[in-house]
């Protein structure tokens, strides 16, 4: 058994195109019925504004299947420690046995994740688009930008956030970047131009609505991850021409489908990622339409960055 840490993970992955693909294919085989993936087991400790994850996934015919444990104590920041964390046990698919333990503090779950809302927008977003808007300031808004990149030739990108200081600061780390970035005071400011939306925010109300969407736009939301979160006001959902997401199941639960599903009111067109991938669907009819990808995480996206990482890690080893 292996054991790896955070540092070495990180040296060994990062976004770029050959990670882009091993998620992609993961929601590729998702989408053809070649994957095995129990629901999330989760578990709240309310007494410290924690919660804990559970994901996994079996790729057929990979080499090795990743367990996740995932917590997060959102009071953590007031003592100074990071809010989230993490470990992926790694185990042979052909024998069961402990191969590695990747120690990654949740490093390589922040990578999948923004390497999917960059899959979400090479399949949804118009080719031309250029001009993103980013609500929220946090880690995930840094590392969507960055993967969009990857599939996208970004311009501008127009950020809101709750706190406008943060706002301000991460429009200046973009501009270093050597983009065009502003800081908004509102949510409409930052989304008047925008042919892309991401949202990445832990709110547990809806902070983006139908009004405050330009023609053309799509939205990738993937702040909303537990019971309970939203960002998408139901006015977007029903707007969107196409509403796509990682599994239905895990949005009508943990995602923005909640609300709708409690009352039994799902959108007229709901599709999933790896569908959409698989068999190649092309749901954009103009470039006028709206379309809308919800990511709550998937283990399926776990187990093809930790197959991803091993190999990358074997060859540094070499």
């Amino acid at each position: 058994m292996q054991l790896f840490y955070r540092d070495a993970i990180r040296q060994a992955v990062g976004l770029d195109l050959e990670a882009l693909a091993a998620v992609e294919a993961g929601f590729a085989a998702l989408g053809r019925g070649e994957v095995v993936q129990p629901p999330i087991l989760s578990m709240a400790i309310e007494e410290a504004n924690g919660e804990v994850d559970v994901k996994t996934a079996h790729i057929r015919g990979a080499p090795r299947f990743a367990i996740k444990v995932s917590p997060g104590f959102f009071d953590n920041p007031k003592l100074g420690l990071p809010s989230l964390n993490g470990l992926m046990l790694v185990f042979s698919a052909r024998t069961g046995l402990v191969e590695a333990v990747l120690f990654d503090e949740g490093y390589l779950t922040a990578v999948r994740t923004a390497l999917a809302g960059a899959i979400a927008a090479k399949y949804l977003s118009r080719p031309d688009s250029r001009r993103v808007a980013v609500l929220g300031a946090g880690e995930q808004a840094e590392l969507q930008v960055q993967a969009l990149r990857l599939v996208r030739e970004v311009e501008r990108v127009d950020v809101w956030a709750r706190r406008h200081e943060a706002a301000q600061a991460y429009a200046r780390r973009l501009e270093d970047q050597g983009l065009e970035a502003r800081a908004h005071d509102s949510v409409a400011a930052a989304c008047a131009s925008a042919d892309i939306v991401i949202t990445t925010t832990p709110s547990r109300r809806p902070i983006l609505h139908a009004g405050e969407l330009p023609e053309g736009v799509h939205i990738t939301a993937m702040g909303s991850d537990s019971p309970g979160k939203r960002e998408l006001d139901e006015s977007v959902l029903h707007l969107a021409g196409a509403f796509v997401c990682d599994t239905r199941a895990q949005s009508e639960t943990n995602g923005e489908l909640q609300a709708l599903a409690a009352r039994g009111e799902p959108p007229s067109s709901v599709y999933e990622l790896g569908r959409v991938i698989a068999e190649g669907w092309q749901l954009r009819n103009s470039p006028r339409d709206i379309t809308v990808c919800d990511l709550t995480g998937t283990g399926v996206q776990d187990t093809a960055i930790a197959n991803f990482a091993l190999e990358r890690l074997a060859r540094v080893g070499d």
